[in-house]
């Protein structure tokens, strides 16, 4: 992988990129890096500062009632319409250095880059910080983005969490409770990310162009046996919920094991486990287990639920237990825009970089701007594939080889889109 710092002649500026990460990643609770998870106060702050720097950067800066943070410059034919660039400033406790905030500053490089070269495009450019596109306090995610795109469901606004509702959360972040009309004036949304995962890193690629955002469905098991005493209970007269819930784990493991070594992504994991009544002299008697599944295609997500299915009737039958899943949400796989993906691909090599197509497992805020906009996502490198911990580290000429491929996509899009 060649690094961008090797290429004296990009149309961004990595130092003012490098000082910006790093200002708003010191925005974190203390002896806690990196956390600033949305709805915090240290979230606030971390907005305030974005929005100083929307408005350094000449941006006409608000928030929307969705609770996004959104920096405008106006574009030379009025009414035609937006791109927008953007990710977001909220983290996962002990792990945001890089996820999201990269792109959030990568965006805004790209306008002030614009600014710097004396560019203005045809079409009005913004800037955008999603609010709350990791798993929040209230239990859901990607609360801005689903806001903007219409789909945010209105019984969300009653959840509760540290003794606020979310809508009252959103009022406290600058939105309100009442949503905008879906936006209709979006013409393409890109968004650059790092990878969270090690393939461009083991490649030494510059760039992935992600094809898709995969599908992300949950099932919850439930596993009843009967409780009795661990010490006179015959081993073979034992109806034990854990030792058959294992034997599911195992069977989990294999069947995703087997679908991933196709090219298609897909992924589960059992992420949550609970059992009762969890005493050392007691056989358990309850299990409930939460199963992630991401897949890059429906067919392949399918056909694991059916040999789930299969699997929970012959683990009851066997030990002598009843097992209950139940599928709790189900999101479809978002493929990303074909004609933007090319001309990333052709902005990276114009750069003198390197480039691949992968799917994303991770679920993006672009997922729901492609509800109502053409949209695309680059991936960058980052260290040993590690995000969602406080090891997570991108080089900051990588990101900066980001934003150079992000500004020009943007000018190519904004001739496309006027032609």
């Amino acid at each position: 992988m060649s690094h961008p710092g090797e290429r004296p002649n990009l149309p961004v500026s990595a130092s003012r990129i490098a000082a910006d990460i790093d200002k708003l990643a010191e925005i974190t609770e203390p002896g806690r890096p990196w956390t600033r998870r949305a709805f915090s106060p240290l979230h606030r702050e971390g907005r305030a500062w974005l929005a100083d720097r929307f408005q350094a950067a000449g941006l006409e800066t608000r928030i929307d009632a969705s609770g996004n943070l959104i920096g405008r410059r106006a574009g030379r034919l009025p009414g035609s319409g937006t791109l927008m660039l953007g990710s977001h400033s909220d983290t996962v406790p002990d792990g945001g250095r890089f996820d999201g905030i990269a792109g959030v500053i990568a965006a805004l490089e790209v306008a002030r880059s614009l600014a710097d070269a004396g560019i203005q495009l045809d079409h009005d450019l913004e800037i955008v910080d999603f609010l709350a596109e990791e798993v929040s306090i209230f239990g859901v995610s990607c609360i801005g983005s689903r806001g903007m795109a219409g789909v945010r469901p209105p019984e969300w606004l009653g959840r509760q969490a540290e003794g606020m509702t979310l809508a009252q959360g959103l009022v406290a972040t600058g939105g309100r409770e009442a949503p905008d009309p879906a936006r209709q004036d979006i013409k393409a949304f890109l968004e650059l990310h790092i990878e969270q995962g090690p393939v461009l890193e083991t490649e030494k690629r510059d760039i992935g162009i992600v094809s898709a955002i995969a599908g992300i469905a949950r099932i919850e098991i439930v596993i009843e046996g009967r409780a009795d005493h661990a010490g006179t209970t015959p081993m073979g007269a034992r109806r034990d919920a854990l030792v058959a819930a294992s034997k599911l784990v195992l069977g989990i493991e294999h069947l995703a094991t087997d679908l991933s070594r196709q090219p298609r992504h897909f992924a589960a994991t059992v992420g949550e486990f609970a059992m009762l009544p969890n005493a050392a002299n007691v056989v358990p008697s309850n299990v409930r287990m939460l199963v992630d599944i991401r897949s890059e295609q429906r067919d392949d997500l399918d056909r694991f639920a059916a040999a789930l299915n299969d699997l929970c009737i012959s683990v009851a039958e066997k030990d002598h237990v009843d097992v209950s899943p139940r599928r709790i949400s189900d999101a479809p796989a978002v493929r990303m825009d074909d004609g933007i993906g090319g001309m990333l691909a052709n902005a990276t090599e114009s750069l003198g970089g390197s480039h691949r197509q992968l799917a994303s497992g991770a679920g993006h805020d672009a997922a729901f701007m492609a509800r109502i906009s053409r949209a695309a996502m680059i991936f960058i490198p980052c260290l040993g594939g590690r995000s969602h911990a406080p090891e997570e580290f991108a080089e900051n000429d990588d990101i900066a080889f980001g934003a150079a491929v992000l500004l020009e996509t943007v000018r190519a899009l904004d001739r496309q889109i006027s032609e």
